[in-house]
């Protein structure tokens, strides 16, 4: 009964204000002169620290020396109400707001010049997030209100140095409007948010906290575009949930590689498994001089599946909010396990084998306040140190569909199988013109770090006077520690059609720790 009047009211709310946001917004013309001098401070205040947060490494220094909100209100287009828990009344408003601001900042480089920064000309359309929370049965009816910006559609603005150019000094314009981008992206971004309390009490128990842990292996990265006019790219790659300085993760650099192997592994915290995701982005490395950008993926964290591994591979595109571009700049290959904090009892987390409850879970648990990323960068080293050692058996049951390499239009197919890290090798027979062998041979690897290393598996066609390779895939340990024994179809990388079928299984020995 409680909830539906406090739904009620709120329906009537929203439902007064759609009728009157024209009234609203003539309303916010009027006295939006008093929120600019109002807001224009806080602004001041506020924003500048989370700017020197993301403050790029080309930059010593960074600070407003001019800031108002102009002349033109911001106008509110939308209203809608959101399904949430019980003792909460979620809303969403859009706004949308063409500038015309008078924002200077002065910046001073690393080696010394200093530059007054105007930004112009912005054009910003979002959806506000605002959260009621805790229903009470005193008005205004709830404790306190949380907002977040819930979607960024559209963020233009320009970037202008007051007396000259901007882009007559490489790389300013794109590390400033990175910078900015960065800021707005992670300091009010949902899931962060803000909390205004409205009645006294103690409203802790609303802010951000972590939901679970991300285990992500880099694997490689094929058919990268080459950045380089003499030789090939030098790529490394940068990966996050929130881009937070202190939580990107950047791989190493494979050099002379447009088809790289890392073999990396990472943990990210999670906060909001439903709407967070993971971004990849890959560079060149140039040396002294800045990396040149070769594509960007993501994946939304929500289509993982707690607990079990997730083996994708991410095209790479140049924008991901506008994704118009029909370049092929490569793929890039990804292991993926959400660990749910509370969950790990019920399966099997390679990385925590114990089903021991991490520092982090712990202090969460008992409510301690507690240090999100030294904890979670000391759980990150333990898990570095877990060795897990076992017999991987390999079968390679057939392959189908494979490239024809001789001229009669056949191929004399066998696999090389090769453990990376230990680089054990073992190779099958060769079966001769047929490009759908049936080889059904097993083999067996002794692993002693199992969660480093990898299973390679290339197919070659046989020659008298060499070798063509036919395609290749490449494996973590990760699924077969997981499942024990499992048998699937593995599509080859360089080939557009053919298959490769194993049955993999794993034969623990006891873990310990160096």
């Amino acid at each position: 009964m409680q909830q539906a009047f406090y739904w009620s009211f709120s329906l009537y709310f929203v439902s007064c204000y759609l009728l009157q946001l024209t009234w609203l917004n003539h309303h916010l013309d009027k006295i939006w002169p008093y929120v600019d001098e109002a807001a224009s401070e806080l602004i001041r205040e506020n924003v500048e620290p989370i700017l020197e947060q993301y403050r790029p490494a080309v930059l010593a220094s960074l600070k407003f020396s001019k800031l108002t909100l102009g002349t033109v209100a911001p106008q509110f287009t939308g209203v809608s109400m959101v399904d949430g828990d019980v003792g909460e009344i979620i809303m969403e408003l859009e706004l949308q707001w063409d500038g015309n601001p008078s924002i200077i900042i002065d910046i001073e480089t690393r080696v010394g010049v200093k530059l007054p920064i105007q930004v112009k000309n912005i054009g910003f359309t979002g959806v506000f997030r605002i959260i009621f929370k805790p229903l009470v049965d005193e008005l205004p009816c709830f404790g306190a209100v949380l907002y977040s910006l819930r979607q960024k559609k559209n963020l233009d603005f320009t970037l202008k140095v007051i007396g000259g150019e901007i882009t007559s000094i490489p790389g300013i314009s794109d590390a400033i409007e990175g910078m900015i981008r960065d800021a707005i992206e992670d300091s009010i971004t949902w899931p962060v948010r803000k909390i205004v309390p409205i009645l006294p009490g103690d409203y802790s128990d609303l802010e951000l906290k972590p939901v679970g842990t991300l285990e992500v292996k880099l694997i490689e990265a094929k058919e990268l575009t080459n950045k380089d006019f003499i030789g090939k790219s030098d790529p490394f790659a940068e990966l996050y949930i929130r881009p937070l300085r202190d939580r990107t993760k950047t791989s190493k650099t494979i050099n002379n590689q447009v088809n790289p192997i890392w073999n990396e592994h990472f943990d990210f915290v999670v906060e909001d498994v439903s709407t967070q995701h993971l971004t990849v982005k890959v560079y060149d490395d140039e040396g002294i001089q800045a990396s040149e950008f070769i594509g960007c993926a993501q994946i939304a964290l929500k289509d993982l599946e707690p607990g079990k591994v997730k083996d994708v591979w991410l095209k790479l595109v140049k924008d991901l909010e506008i994704q118009r571009d029909t370049k092929n700049r490569g793929q890039v290959h990804l292991e993926l396990l959400y660990c749910p904090f509370g969950m790990e009892s019920a399966f099997l987390n390679p990385f925590n084998p114990d089903f021991r409850l991490t520092t982090l879970e712990k202090a969460l648990k008992q409510g301690s306040v507690v240090d999100h990323e030294n904890v979670a960068k000391s759980v990150g080293q333990r898990k570095k140190d877990v060795i897990v050692r076992g017999v991987l058996s390999v079968t390679v049951i057939s392959a189908e569909d494979l490239p024809a390499v001789d001229l009669m239009g056949k191929s004399d197919p066998y696999v090389v199988l090769t453990m990376k890290k230990s680089e054990q090798k073992n190779k099958t027979r060769v079966l001769n013109d047929t490009l759908n062998p049936v080889w059904n041979q097993t083999f067996d690897f002794v692993v002693e770090d199992a969660l480093h290393d990898l299973l390679m598996l290339e197919v070659y066609d046989h020659d008298t006077f060499g070798k063509d390779k036919m395609g290749r895939c490449i494996m973590t340990l990760t699924r077969a520690i997981l499942e024990g024994e499992f048998t699937d179809t593995f599509p080859l990388d360089d080939s557009p059609t053919g298959k490769l079928t194993l049955h993999i299984k794993w034969t623990p020995q006891p873990i310990t720790r160096d």
